[in-house]
C-alpha cells in the first residue's frame, strides 16, 4: 500500500536522477511511494518500485473485471450456476 506523497522528498529534478539514479531506486523501494521527476518545473515521468508497480496493475485488471461483470448483470448476460458447470465440464 502505498502512502500519501511527501512533496519535499517524491519530487525530484530529472538532473538529480542522472546524478544518482541508486539513492531514486532506493528511495521508491524503501517508501513504496512513487517520485515524480521534473524537467523545468514539469513533471516529466514517475519511478515506481516495480513490486508496486505490478501490485497496481493486479488491482487495475481485477478492478476491471468487476466493473465489466457488474456491466454484463445489468444487461442480462448471466447464465446460471448449473450452466456454467456444465460450460466447465464440472457436473
Amino acid at each position: 500500500m502505498q502512502t500519501a506523497p511527501k512533496f519535499s522528498e517524491d519530487i525530484v529534478p530529472l538532473t538529480d536522477l542522472k546524478v544518482n539514479p541508486g539513492r531514486i531506486v532506493s528511495q521508491v523501494d524503501a517508501t513504496h511511494r512513487p517520485v515524480l521527476l521534473t524537467s523545468r518545473g514539469r513533471g516529466v515521468a514517475v519511478v515506481q518500485s516495480l513490486h508496486d508497480y505490478e501490485a497496481a496493475e493486479e488491482e487495475r485488471a481485477f478492478m476491471r473485471a468487476v466493473v465489466q461483470g457488474m456491466a454484463d448483470i445489468d444487461a442480462g448476460r448471466t447464465v446460471s450456476l448449473a450452466d456454467a458447470k456444465k460450460r466447465l465440464g464440472l457436473v
